[in-house]
């Protein structure tokens, strides 16, 4: 069995499902979280995992399927157990609707095994609305500062992108984060997560990646959970 596993929450995915599975599944086994979709993305996996039967990857795919819609973390958490569960030594997260660049993948595969989590930094961005911008930076600057325990250290390990969810996580990282009883609600998942590894002492890299905006479910009610977790970081610093 591959030590590597790739984790894709999607939901109503049908336009790209396909070409990021597949793409996927070229360089790892993949467990998708159809997370409550209500169009074809459900069938097209059905149809994927019958390829995959027929000997057409090299690699397995795996569904978990949630009947409503959960968002990211549960998602990713459902993904993150799998891996543990089956004994993957490093799980990769990332997107479905084509931000990410699954042939990117081998850049996080052969990245230092040393490292408990491998951030893809955002450096090549296309289309990025220029709010998007600024809000990845200020959580940037709050995600920093919430990670050290003395009050001055502004800057924090100075780790550029702390919202990125193309990831790899080593297994003990992945055991941390599948079994830790969240707080984060949508897109603030990605804090919490990194922030439950560097308060735990891992060791934590950055790899630059290209990144393409396409759509995306964040909005005002989004954005307002993640100032909120940003607080509750910054109440819990030094804990």
């Amino acid at each position: 069995m591959s030590d590597i596993l790739t984790v894709i929450p999607a939901h109503n995915e049908e336009d790209t499902i396909r070409e990021v599975v597949t793409s996927a599944l070229k360089y790892t086994d993949v467990s998708v979280t159809d997370d409550g979709s209500t169009d074809r993305t459900g069938s097209i996996l059905k149809e994927i995992i019958q390829e995959c039967a027929a000997g057409k990857y090299s690699h397995k795919l795996n569904v978990i399927i949630h009947e409503k819609a959960t968002h990211i973390p549960e998602g990713l958490q459902d993904g993150l157990r799998y891996g543990v569960k089956n004994g993957y030594n490093f799980i990769i997260t990332m997107d479905a609707g084509m931000s990410h660049d699954p042939d990117a993948l081998p850049e996080f595969i052969n990245f230092n095994p040393d490292f408990d989590v491998v951030i893809g930094m955002r450096k090549d961005m296309k289309n990025v609305p220029f709010y998007r911008r600024v809000i990845s930076r200020l959580a940037a600057r709050v995600v920093n500062y919430s990670l050290t325990s003395s009050y001055f250290a502004i800057m924090g390990p100075g780790i550029s992108d702390c919202t990125s969810g193309f990831r790899r996580y080593s297994k003990r990282a992945a055991e941390l984060i599948a079994s830790a009883e969240l707080k984060s609600k949508a897109f603030d998942f990605h804090m919490e997560a990194l922030a439950l590894c560097i308060r735990k002492g891992y060791s934590a890299a950055e790899h630059p990646i290209k990144y393409i905006f396409s759509n995306s479910s964040f909005n005002s009610r989004v954005l307002k959970q993640a100032m909120k977790f940003g607080l509750y970081l910054i109440a819990t610093k030094g804990k």
